[in-house]
């Protein structure tokens, strides 16, 4: 049995990720693929009590708690349902992997990045994505978009030059050097976020089919006849 392929969707707040997941999902499952579509955190009871705490708690939490956290939720998943659909040959979308981690708790929070990675690799178990699709999008163009759900949770309050260093770092992470030094990270690749949630999906698509070509490579071609 061939193994499955780990795909991520990233960005800054309001960039979509929720839409585009469910998009390609259904895509995908149309096409007859064996799709698994997770969050972080979240995504097990331990993990969506964890979420609660992250985004809704009304006190403070210091930027070390806030992120093992994360990474006690990520480990849970991981062992849960990530790990056990990889090896069954299903494909797996995350809505957030571990790139959101290192945006927002080294950049944004200013962690020690060498804590963080290898606090990372214990909750991962070395897990290495295939695909992170990085959604581009001007993080004030976001968090208004944010703002269009309701009120702000706690990560969306962190402040905008928090969400502007978490907006930089997601760029920087596409950069061929910075990949090269973050060989845990798998392929990253930007999509453009701007327009409706069809062209971003489109976008999606076209980078799925260019960067794995053997297992997506058949659906730009369909597309294209």
């Amino acid at each position: 049995m061939a193994a499955g392929r780990l795909i991520v969707l990233e960005g800054p707040e309001g960039a979509g990720k929720t839409t585009q997941l469910r998009l390609l999902a259904t895509r995908l499952e149309n096409d007859g693929y064996r799709i698994l579509a997770l969050r972080e955190p979240g995504g097990t009871p331990l993990g969506d009590s964890i979420r609660g705490i992250l985004l809704h708690s009304p006190g403070d939490i210091s930027p070390a708690a806030e992120a093992l956290l994360f990474m006690a939720s990520r480990a849970e998943i991981m062992e849960r349902h990530v790990d056990p659909a990889l090896d069954a040959g299903v494909i797996v979308l995350m809505d957030r992997f571990f790139l959101s981690t290192y945006a927002y708790q080294i950049a944004g929070r200013g962690l020690d990045e060498a804590n963080v990675r290898a606090a990372n690799s214990l909750a991962t178990g070395g897990r290495t994505p295939d695909l992170n699709l990085v959604i581009d999008l001007d993080p004030a163009d976001g968090l208004a978009r944010a703002a269009l759900r309701g009120s702000h949770d706690r990560m969306e309050r962190s402040g905008d030059e928090f969400h502007a260093r978490v907006s930089r770092a997601f760029a920087e992470f596409a950069s061929d050097d910075w990949q090269d030094a973050h060989e845990e990270s798998g392929r990253i690749v930007m999509v453009d976020g701007a327009g409706t949630p069809d062209e971003v999906h489109n976008r999606i698509m076209k980078m799925l089919a260019q960067n794995l070509p053997g297992e997506f490579g058949m659906l730009d071609e369909v597309k294209r006849q």
